[in-house]
């Protein structure tokens, strides 16, 4: 049973009981219908993070992939910054560096600005695995979408950056 099948069977399984119940409270507030199709989007990204962790590394722990994802959009990036993006304890973010280090997915390197500090940067190895992945990703969402129309998309993607702001704005 693949992780989708088995989402699809929750899914299921919440359409009657208390959740049916919940439907018609969401049907006349539309916050708690958002806040319920938001957990229900969570718990179904958090599968698809849990594929794609495994896909860079078997033993990645899914909750490293954002980071790495953070980190492949620059050529190094200092804690401070990561620790920033992810929002994060920094005792956290260490032993998910770390892990990843061990890996052999990132890399410390000196700051030449601050002999002190260590940037953090995917190596070539990850770097090179994750560009091979996002073709598949693209491919899989283009699937899941084909019945979208490019406007439809488009409008979510806007639609979740303001609300990813709110978000940051209220309890940020």
């Amino acid at each position: 049973m693949t992780s989708t099948d088995t989402s699809e069977s929750a899914d299921a399984r919440a359409a009657s009981g208390p959740a049916a119940a919940a439907d018609s409270v969401s049907e006349l507030d539309p916050i708690i219908g958002l806040e319920q199709g938001l957990v229900i989007l969570w718990r179904r990204v958090r599968g698809l993070i849990r594929d794609r962790a495994s896909a860079v590394h078997p033993k990645l722990d899914p909750v490293c992939y954002p980071m790495l994802m953070i980190l492949r959009r620059a050529d190094a990036v200092a804690m401070a910054d990561l620790h920033a993006d992810l929002g994060i304890e920094k005792s956290t973010l260490t032993r998910r560096i770390d892990s990843t280090v061990r890996l052999g997915l990132v890399e410390r390197t000196p700051d030449p600005n601050d002999a002190r500090a260590r940037l953090l940067a995917l190596t070539p190895a990850c770097r090179q695995r994750l560009s091979e992945l996002e073709s598949v990703h693209t491919e899989q969402w283009r699937t899941r979408l084909s019945d979208w129309d490019s406007t439809d998309i488009r409008r979510l993607n806007e639609l979740l950056g303001r609300l990813g702001d709110s978000i940051e704005v209220h309890d940020g």
